[in-house]
C-alpha cells in the first residue's frame, strides 16, 4: 500500500541549483510566471539578481558552489529560513567534460563527478530532512540520455549522470514512505551554454577519426529545442499527483531511449541461456571446504 501523500500548499515553493543559465534559468522563470516563489543557487550571481530585482521577495539569490557540502546545506537551511518551507527541489547544477575515456587525467575525471554526482548527491541530503519533517516535496534530478547510455567522448559525463540516476532510484523508495516524489529528469538537446562552457580533455592523435566522425554526426544530427520546452514539461511534471520515476523531454531523446531499451532486452534474451545456467542454489560452503 502506497503512503498518502500530501502535494504541499499552492503556490509553491522552489530550490533550484544552477538556476543562473541554461534549464535552470529557464525553469525558474516559468515557476515564477506560475506565481510560485524560489530560491535561485548559481555561482554565477548577476543573473540571480536580475531575477530578484524582476520578481522581488519571490526570488531568493544564493551563490553557491555545490560541490562545497557545508556550503549546500547553508544555502537549503537560509532558503527554509525564509520561505518556510520547500515544495519542490531541483538538482540542475552540472557540468559536460568532453573527451575518450583514456585521455581523462585523474584530476579531470574527478571533477566531473564532484559536480554532476557528488553536488546532486549534497543537496538530496540537505532537503531531506526538511522534506521528510513536512512529510511532501518534490525531488527532480536533472539527468540526461547521459544517464541512459554511454556514447563516444561522453563516457565520463555518463558515468557522473548513471551515479546520479542509480543514487536517485534508490532514493525514490526510501523517500516514499515520508510522502516526498523522486523523479529523475531526462532531457534531450536544448539551447543552453552546457556546450559552450564544457570542458575538453587532451586529445590523443590515435582518437582523430573517431573525433572527427563523432564531430560529423553532431553537426548533420543535433537537435536543440528552447529551454522554455523543458520549463513547461517540468511544471506540468510538479502539478501531477503521480509523477514518474523518470522522464524523457524531447522526442529525439525519447525514440532514442526506447530503442536503447529495446536493444538491451534483445541481447539479454539472446543470451538468456548463459544467464541462467550461471546461477544453481547450493548450500553453504563450509569454511576450508
Amino acid at each position: 500500500m502506497s503512503a498518502h501523500v500530501d502535494r504541499g500548499p499552492s503556490p509553491r515553493v522552489w530550490f533550484i541549483t544552477g538556476a543562473s543559465r541554461g534549464l535552470g534559468h529557464a525553469i525558474a522563470t516559468a515557476a515564477l510566471h506560475a506565481g510560485d516563489s524560489v530560491a535561485v543557487a548559481a555561482r554565477t550571481e548577476a543573473p540571480l539578481r536580475e531575477l530578484a530585482a524582476r520578481h522581488g521577495d519571490r526570488v531568493l539569490p544564493l551563490p553557491l558552489d555545490v560541490t562545497d557540502r557545508a556550503a549546500v546545506v547553508a544555502a537549503v537551511g537560509a532558503a527554509v529560513e525564509a520561505f518556510g518551507r520547500l515544495d519542490v527541489v531541483v538538482n540542475n547544477a552540472g557540468s559536460l567534460f568532453l573527451g575518450m575515456v583514456e585521455e581523462w587525467t585523474e584530476a579531470e575525471a574527478r571533477a566531473q563527478l564532484e559536480v554532476n554526482f557528488f553536488g546532486a548527491l549534497w543537496v538530496s541530503q540537505a532537503v531531506l530532512p526538511h522534506l521528510r519533517a513536512q512529510r511532501h516535496g518534490h525531488l527532480l534530478q536533472m539527468s540526461s540520455l547521459g544517464g541512459l547510455g554511454g556514447y563516444s567522448s561522453t563516457g565520463l559525463y555518463s558515468a557522473s549522470k548513471f551515479a546520479l540516476e542509480g543514487m536517485s532510484e534508490a532514493l525514490a523508495q526510501e523517500a516514499a514512505p515520508f510522502g516526498v516524489r523522486v523523479t529523475i529528469v531526462e532531457p534531450g538537446g536544448y539551447w543552453t551554454d552546457l556546450y559552450t562552457s564544457m570542458r575538453t580533455a587532451t586529445p590523443l592523435p590515435a582518437y582523430a577519426q573517431l573525433r572527427a566522425e563523432l564531430e560529423r554526426q553532431w553537426a548533420e544530427g543535433s537537435v536543440d529545442s528552447d529551454p522554455r520546452l523543458a520549463a513547461d514539461a517540468v511544471l506540468r511534471l510538479v502539478a501531477s499527483d503521480d509523477p514518474p520515476l523518470r522522464l524523457v523531454l524531447g522526442s529525439v531523446a525519447y525514440d532514442l531511449v526506447v530503442g536503447l531499451a529495446q536493444q538491451r532486452v534483445a541481447t539479454w534474451t539472446r543470451w538468456e541461456s548463459v544467464s541462467r545456467a550461471a546461477e544453481r542454489a547450493i548450500p553453504m560452503p563450509t569454511p576450508g571446504s
